[in-house]
């Protein structure tokens, strides 16, 4: 296995290349971890990324919130096809009232229908959740729980809400005691004053520290872990390992394990073989080959994580700025070939040569929760104005965009777009949902055409 001292210096390579002030790599394969770091943890004070810093790894929470779910559907005090009615009656979730037919199942695979980007501060009360998810009495519904897919951030919180109904607790209290004690982590935590007593990272845009440290502490369960490469790689273990911690401790078991890694519903992204949803976890292949992994994106800092489980490697990457898609992507496919695996390459648009669809019918405003897209035509050519909206906007900003789609193949439907020519090409695909309603399908949500 390629040593520590070779990936501290291409991580440092291409992290310079691909404008990430800071970032770690970590690698679990053949009973060995590797650390490398690169850069500085804050533009602003100078101070310098190590193998041990902390940073924020987002939506790779929800992997842990599925875990102990499935935890206490081991302890029989939950099944998957409980609904949220049955677990939090009197809980009214979206205008439609949607409890009762919205399962557990539906939560952790993304395919409850809610339109799930709220980011709403309930404060930091130990209460936040449960007033998280009171306001979801007025969300919005996409489309009947179990049709489709579309990333949900809300689903997880309600899913850290049914954990804190049958625990007793706060989510932050039942992680501790279900899966950071046992795993024996020391840099795992989920507020700014814990993680202030470690070497934690902030995040950047171009370049530049970004003014807010974090998301609020409603958002818990779907996205607020602080931790180290090390710890994510040892949780990363207790899915390779069946369940058992490096001590031999049972935390899940086995079948368990399995049963969160299969097939449970089909996600609509053209670039990727076989891309679907398991419980938590995201499953695609790579040349035939399963691979499951999560992405995480904060308020300027993204994180990777992609297990190859016949193969027994785990690799995870966690940098302080938003361009850590670019050097994901040129730092992970030497990584895998490293261990004999290959990753797919990336997506590209077609040539110049092939004729043109016509892409007039496209054209209109499509909206979800937290973001809008105004798609036009110009000179037989898609193009897109989005701008972010709701809560989130008020912690990023409106981040104003505007791309043009190329075609990524002749159906007229798939496409390609990237705001900068430094960036990778990102997907977006337009369908129609089973009652008529016609959507574009980009960043994994549905958004439904409105005009």
């Amino acid at each position: 296995m390629t040593d520590a001292p070779h990936w501290t210096l291409r991580l440092n390579e291409l992290a310079e290349r691909s404008d990430v002030p800071g970032a770690v790599l970590g690698i679990w394969a053949d009973g060995e971890e590797i650390l490398a770091c690169s850069g500085v943890l804050s533009a602003a004070t100078g101070v310098e990324t190590t193998p041990c810093s902390l940073f924020q790894v987002g939506s790779i929470t929800k992997l842990w919130t599925a875990t102990m779910i499935m935890q206490l559907i081991e302890e029989h005090r939950l099944s998957l096809d409980a609904t949220v009615s049955d677990v939090l009656p009197g809980t009214r979730i979206s205008a439609a009232d949607i409890g009762g037919r919205v399962t557990i199942r539906h939560l952790l695979s993304h395919t409850s229908g809610l339109d799930g980007d709220l980011f709403n501060d309930t404060g930091r009360g130990d209460d936040c959740v449960r007033r998280y998810v009171d306001e979801l009495a007025t969300a919005a519904s996409v489309f009947p729980p179990g049709a489709t897919y579309s990333y949900c951030n809300s689903g997880f919180v309600l899913a850290g809400r049914v954990i804190e109904a049958l625990d007793g607790r706060p989510w932050e209290e039942s992680l501790r005691d279900r899966l950071i004690g046992p795993l024996l982590l020391t840099s795992t935590v989920t507020l700014p004053e814990e993680a202030i007593l470690h070497r934690a990272a902030t995040g950047h845009e171009h370049g530049d520290p970004v003014h807010i440290w974090g998301l609020p502490r409603s958002l818990g369960p779907a996205g607020t872990i602080t931790g180290s490469a090390h710890d994510l790689l040892v949780f990363a273990r207790l899915h390779l390992d069946g369940g058992l911690t490096a001590e031999g401790k049972r935390l899940l078991g086995p079948d368990t394990v399995a049963t969160m890694q299969r097939r449970q519903a089909a996600i609509p992204l053209f670039t990727e073989q076989d891309a679907s949803a398991g419980l938590g976890w995201r499953r695609s292949r790579w040349h035939g080959r399963l691979v499951i992994g999560h992405d995480g994106g904060t308020i300027g800092q993204t994180s990777f994580l992609r297990i190859v489980p016949d193969a027994r490697v785990a690799v995870c990457l966690l940098t302080n700025s938003y361009q850590g898609q670019v050097l994901y992507q040129n730092l992970f496919p030497e990584v895998f070939a490293s261990f004999g695996i290959t990753m797919p390459p990336p997506p590209e648009p077609l040539g110049s040569g092939v004729p043109a669809a016509d892409v007039t019918h496209l054209a209109g405003r499509y909206e979800r929760t937290a973001r809008r897209y105004d798609i036009s035509v110009a000179g037989g050519t898609l193009r897109a104005t989005a701008m972010t909206t709701s809560s989130l906007a008020a912690l990023t900003g409106p981040r104003p965009d505007e791309v043009a789609l190329l075609p990524a193949d002749d159906t007229g439907r798939n496409f390609l777009c990237r705001s900068r020519e430094t960036e990778p090409w990102m997907p977006a695909s337009f369908g129609e949902l089973g009652d008529g309603t016609r959507y574009l399908f980009a960043s994994g949500r549905i958004a439904p055409r409105i005009g």
